[in-house]
């Protein structure tokens, strides 16, 4: 008995041990190319995470390029999507005025840090903690694009917000005495708000759920796309996802198929303790693509399922959201999705599938379409495209020359990544920038005229009518 008992100890020990140095050796792992998935210059050497004893870096490495060079054939650059003429409606508010220091002073309250750019570093001043780390991969993304164009981002100070809800009301800066609202970036924006859109932190990982970063997960999404046919599929409206956090989802829930009756709409509760509990294995989002059709519902605001639901070739139908990114403002019902009510969302639901059903083509059609505008308008390139024409946009309007406060500190891959293991270090590194870009960042579209805005929102419009009045035009 006590032979056994001393095997079972060693047994124990070495399982611990083995545990103990498998973490370290995925933590080496992580910092060499085998997880790198996104490289934007094969022809200059690569610049990887520089750990100096194999665990943290007390300070900034300065061996990664300080300028933007290009070949003399790589001067010619694609122009940028549709999308990007937003950034110029996000920044209206303070054309006339420029951005003063009190204005962006004025909004610190609301903000959970402030970036400060100067010299082509990065110095951040924290004020909240934000929900799990979403600020940790969104001050990562600015890294990286600090990364593909060094040199090129002005020196800048920016506030930011990492909560769901928007946060600059436009009805607190109305009347001749009003102050000019505070510039917050934020991930999301509504018609309500002044809110300035930017990317989301899971285009480079969200570590608590086990999503990888942005270019990884679409091609996992893509090749999820290729198990079922589309026609094969299963013919009705899919959605999975925490209901509880709105209304809007706890109203989708009463659409699920019951023994009276069937909204043709199939509806899924996610535990996300569970699915933790089983590492995830039952939300991989390559798994959920064998619908015909897809619900995107809102939660607290918009939500980052969106791109992730629209990628999978399935119809999406979005439940008339209220809020938008930065990406989606260009996208038309008919040709990327399928507008859904939210006052009759069940009969609309099941009209939507009776309909597609019966039109298998078109329906197919409008999937392809949404899925084709993120394939084609969300590429990791034109991401950080947008990110430098918003923040170069933005510096031209600064009245003010940005300082690094006292009580800010500089952030680098090192100082970030270094000390981490597991999933977040793995995420970060994965999405790492290794080198500067070999292509400029594409051409900025001009902004809308008053014409030719009107003109794209009545097209909106137009095409809304249609589903609304049941007069589907299936030739266009």
């Amino acid at each position: 008995m006590t032979r056994w008992v001393f095997f079972s100890t060693i047994i124990l020990l070495v399982f611990v041990a083995c545990t103990f140095f498998l973490e370290i050796d995925l933590s080496r792992i992580a910092s060499t190319t085998f997880l790198k998935t996104i490289v934007f210059n094969e022809q200059k050497p690569q610049f990887l995470l520089n750990c100096t004893d194999g665990n943290s870096a007390a300070t900034c490495s300065s061996y990664y390029p300080t300028t933007f060079d290009l070949d003399n054939d790589s001067s010619s650059t694609a122009s940028c999507p549709e999308y990007f003429r937003w950034i110029h409606e996000d920044l209206k508010p303070w054309r006339s005025t420029g951005i003063t220091r009190d204005m962006v002073e004025r909004g610190k309250d609301t903000s959970h840090f402030r970036l400060v750019i100067v010299n082509g570093k990065a110095y951040i001043e924290k004020y909240a903690k934000s929900y799990q780390t979403r600020d940790v991969f969104t001050i990562w993304g600015i890294l990286q694009l600090l990364r593909l164009y060094p040199g090129k981002i002005p020196d800048l100070e920016l506030l930011f917000q990492c909560g769901d809800r928007t946060v600059v009301f436009k009805k607190d800066f109305q009347g001749p005495q009003a102050m000019s609202p505070p510039p917050v970036f934020h991930y999301c924006g509504e018609e309500n708000s002044y809110d300035i859109v930017f990317p989301d932190w899971t285009f480079w990982g969200w570590a608590e759920l086990n999503i990888r970063p942005w270019e990884t997960t679409l091609n996992n999404i893509k090749g999820g796309n290729k198990i079922v046919q589309w026609k094969d599929r299963v013919p009705y409206a899919f959605w999975k996802g925490n209901p509880a956090v709105s209304n809007i989802r706890k109203q989708l829930g009463k659409c699920n198929v019951t023994e009276e009756h069937d909204w043709n709409a199939r509806i899924y509760d996610i535990q996300w303790q569970k699915e933790k509990q089983s590492n995830f294995e039952n939300s991989k989002l390559e798994n959920q693509c064998n619908f015909r059709y897809k619900i995107y519902a809102e939660g607290a605001t918009w939500s980052v399922s969106e791109k992730y639901i629209i990628a999978c070739d399935s119809m999406t139908m979005f439940i008339e959201p209220k809020y938008y990114d930065f990406f989606t403002r260009n996208m038309l019902p008919l040709k990327h999705y399928w507008p859904i009510s939210t006052k009759n969302m069940c009969e609309d639901i099941k009209y939507a599938v009776d309909w597609g059903n019966t039109h298998l083509d078109n329906a197919q059609a409008i999937g392809d379409g949404g899925t084709n505008y993120i394939l084609e308008n969300l590429k990791m390139k034109f991401v950080y495209d947008y990110m430098f024409h918003l923040l170069n946009s933005y510096a031209k309007l600064l009245k003010f020359k940005p300082t690094i406060p006292p009580g800010a500190v500089e952030f680098c891959p090192e100082s970030m990544a270094c000390s981490l293991r597991g999933l977040r270090k793995r995420f970060l590194v994965e999405s790492m920038v290794t080198s500067p870009s070999d292509t400029p960042p594409c051409t900025m579209p001009p902004p809308y005229t008053p014409q030719t805005l009107e003109q794209f929102l009545q097209e909106k419009e137009n095409l809304m009518e249609q589903v609304k009045t049941r007069k589907i035009n299936t030739t266009q």
